[in-house]
């Protein structure tokens, strides 16, 4: 039997799931979840390898129209990921009619690899919404294939994930197959923290913080983490710690036991926070941030 292997990448406005179903699909919490937009800055790989099959599968930025050269930033990793697909998967959910993005439907419609549409969070519907969503979808993209899903109860994501499989090319793997991501574990711990960011601060101070990891290193019995947490004004960073340093103590304590759960081992995680100022705006911040698509 010939080995089959494919990047499956993953694009869709903000906040419809798409981390959900990647972290589901590649059976790790690889991406960051929260409620809020644009959690997701940076194209993350997840690899599922089986003897048969290797499946690359690739989280993407929320589409969203530029407002901040990071944005641009962001968009370039989802333009990446239409470039490189084997089989597109964009995720819609219940009550959306189009994307955000219209550019990006229009290049999305007119893919020749297969598109499957994820219309997600059906649990929060009913039959009758769920046949006109598929119906409207059907229409915009007639060539695409449509699974209703419930990508947080688990639902039809078994249907998906086969014909996923079914679709995927004949080729040889792209990555060992011991790997399981193409990021650095330095990556998930930053990331670790900027989702307890994005759940314990209101406005503008999520999309105004990056983090950057410091030193990691590993002596075994405990990893020893220091990361540094940018903001663009300094009010922004009084914010950011808190009185008497408390909110700051909560993030911290926060991602350290989720990084002790990702690593398997003790974590001793110190936090600092600076003031780089108006460092979304600038390209040089940027790419040393990592984001130098």
């Amino acid at each position: 039997m010939s080995h089959k292997a494919g990047f499956v990448n993953i694009i869709g406005s903000p906040n419809v799931g798409k981390s959900t179903l990647m972290n589901l699909l590649v059976g790790e919490r690889l991406s960051i979840i929260t409620n809020k937009a644009q959690t997701t800055r940076h194209r993350i790989m997840g690899i599922v390898n089986t003897d048969e099959y290797q499946i690359v599968y690739s989280d993407t930025p929320g589409l969203v129209n530029s407002a901040y050269a990071l944005h641009d930033s962001m968009m370039a990793f989802v333009q990446t990921a239409l470039q490189d697909a084997d089989i597109l998967l964009l995720v819609v959910e219940i009550g959306q009619a189009t994307l955000n993005h219209i550019p990006t439907l229009e290049k999305i419609a007119a893919m020749e690899v297969p598109v499957l549409i994820a219309l997600n969070k059906v649990d929060k519907s009913d039959e009758e919404k769920v046949k006109k969503q598929i119906d409207l979808w059907k229409n915009t993209i007639p060539r695409a294939e449509i699974f209703p899903i419930s990508a947080l109860h688990k639902f039809n994501v078994e249907s998906l994930f086969d014909r996923l499989v079914e679709l995927l090319p004949e080729s040889p793997p792209f990555f060992d197959k011991s790997e399981m991501t193409d990021k650095p574990m330095r990556f998930f711990m930053s990331e670790i923290i900027r989702e307890k960011i994005f759940m314990h601060y209101k406005k503008e101070i999520p999309y105004s913080s990056e983090v950057e990891i410091e030193e990691f290193i590993d002596k075994g019995h405990i990893v020893h983490i220091h990361a540094n947490i940018m903001v663009e004004r300094p009010t922004q960073k009084g914010i950011l710690i808190g009185h008497m340093g408390k909110a700051l103590k909560r993030v911290g304590t926060e991602a350290r036991k989720d990084m002790e759960t990702f690593l398997d081992n003790k974590v001793f995680l110190a936090l600092n926070v600076k003031v780089d100022p108006e460092w979304r705006s600038k390209k040089t911040r940027l790419k040393h941030y990592g984001y130098n698509q």
